[in-house]
């Protein structure tokens, strides 16, 4: 059985979590050894009593098989941290998922993303600043990454989808519960054109301490995070705070002084996030990684692409746009590099010459290379 459905299989098995997974693997029992383990073989790494009964009783090659059917007949794909198309920049995070079911479109994990989020109870101006940039920016090419929470989340995920960049949503539920209840359309419409992630399995229900879990995957999907409306203990600034943390950028909406709403993203901005007055504020930021030159949408005028002579009307390959990704977190060496992206030699040096030549990238002494 390839190590996948082992993968698979364990995070199948309810109690067993990220951290349970990680001792199993670091015991070499991520094989096939594992169908002969007997409780005490299973706390003898750390596990508690009662996952190490549940591994020993159900954890079989024909019980793995099962829930391998269970979730194609319901049309749930499966995605793990071994497989070529798992997203390499939330690879580089820490405690990356080990599985992501999904559903939907999941080439919009290779394209740039810009998680957005905000407070679930936004002003009127709250609402009408993310439909406007959330709109903006999948416009421009960039996919707009969120939680499908009321409020700010659900108002992003809506104006997403009507761009070429759509939208993925992830969710702190399995797929098939609803969370909240009310988003059940915006979630089947999430699915059909954008992509609907999470890292739970099917029966998970929602529950409080899954919601910052779930943040962590949207920091790490993304280039950066932008909070559009938040108070000062919103859920959102520990999205913020994971994409610090996975050294992404943050970016934050001003709002009113007299809003308790504006207070989280005030702070932030005090703190040096990136002050946002319109969308051309996040575009000029990855202009490389987009597929067409991006588009200036300061203006309520026509609009034209920014740097009309530069690198940005260039378009990027799948490879350069996820080498740049990385690049975005640098400047890193040569062999930096090589251990990040999982490429070998021939493919990392050509992909770094056609950055260059596109002006996207430069060589600085020593075979260090960072985004221009």
């Amino acid at each position: 059985m390839k190590e996948r459905d082992l993968l698979f299989g364990l995070n199948e098995v309810q109690g067993v979590g990220w951290k349970s997974i990680d001792k199993i693997c670091a015991a070499g029992l991520l094989s096939e050894k594992a169908f002969a383990c007997v409780p005490e073989d299973w706390e003898r790494i750390g596990l508690n009593g009662k996952v190490a009964a549940a591994l020993a009783s159900i954890y079989t090659p024909e019980w793995i098989a099962e829930r391998h059917s269970l979730i194609e007949e319901r049309g749930i794909g499966l995605v793990t941290i071994l497989d070529e198309d798992y997203p390499a920049m939330l690879k580089e995070t820490v405690e990356p998922p080990w599985i992501l079911y999904y559903r939907g479109r999941l080439e919009l994990l290779s394209r740039p993303g810009i998680a957005m989020v905000g407070t679930r109870v936004p002003t009127a101006y709250g609402i009408k600043v993310g439909e406007m940039l959330a709109g903006e920016l999948s416009a421009a090419g960039l996919t707009v990454v969120s939680g499908l929470a009321r409020g700010i989340d659900s108002v992003c995920h809506k104006a997403a989808l009507k761009g070429r960049g759509s939208t993925i949503a992830v969710t702190a539920t399995g797929m098939d519960k609803v969370y909240p209840p009310e988003n059940r359309e915006l979630l089947r419409n999430v699915a059909q054109d954008g992509l609907v992630l999470t890292e739970y399995p099917l029966g998970t229900p929602s529950h409080p301490g899954l919601f910052p879990r779930r943040n962590r995957i949207i920091a790490g999907l993304s280039l950066g995070t932008v909070v559009v409306e938040a108070d000062s203990r919103s859920g959102s600034l520990i999205t913020a705070d994971a994409a610090l943390e996975a050294g992404r950028d943050v970016f934050a909406v001003p709002g009113p002084l007299t809003s308790p709403k504006s207070r989280g993203a005030l702070d932030l901005i005090k703190q040096g996030a990136k002050l946002v007055t319109g969308s051309a504020d996040i575009v000029e930021e990855y202009q490389f990684c987009l597929p067409q030159p991006p588009v200036n949408t300061r203006d309520n005028g026509d609009a034209e692409p920014l740097d009309k002579e530069g690198p940005g009307e260039k378009k990027l390959t799948r490879e350069e746009s996820q080498l740049y990704h990385i690049l975005h977190q640098g400047p890193f060496t040569l062999d930096e590099l090589l251990a990040r992206s999982q490429w070998d030699f021939g493919l990392l040096h050509s992909v770094l010459l056609s950055l260059i030549i596109k002006k996207a990238v430069t060589q600085l002494p020593g075979a260090i290379y960072k985004i221009i």
